[in-house]
């Protein structure tokens, strides 16, 4: 298993609690695919450098993770079905 990062902006109209479910979800679908979760920092809600989707400002959450490497494409395909999280980036974290 190799350590990642993702960091995940979600839409503005989410909640608190939406954003909470969203991070579960995320957890769970790591879980599922034999990966496990270290780490969860939610950043909180921060101004855009510039509009995606027209919101000017977002949620920020962080996740570092370790999975398989054949199982990152299914996860940011279910990552990228959501359509609360306006953007997203997984990157590996080198040793």
């Amino acid at each position: 298993m190799r350590d990642y990062e993702l960091v995940a902006i979600i839409s503005p109209e989410v909640d608190e609690e939406g954003v909470s479910k969203i991070v579960d979800k995320v957890t769970q679908s790591i879980n599922s695919r034999g990966g496990a979760v270290e780490e969860i920092k939610k950043w909180g809600r921060r101004k855009l450098a510039y509009p995606i989707r027209k919101f000017m400002e977002a949620d920020y959450v962080l996740a570092r993770f370790k999975l398989m490497p054949k199982s990152v494409k299914e996860l940011e395909g279910e990552i990228s079905a959501s359509g609360d999280i306006l953007r997203y980036l997984v990157v590996k974290v080198e040793d």
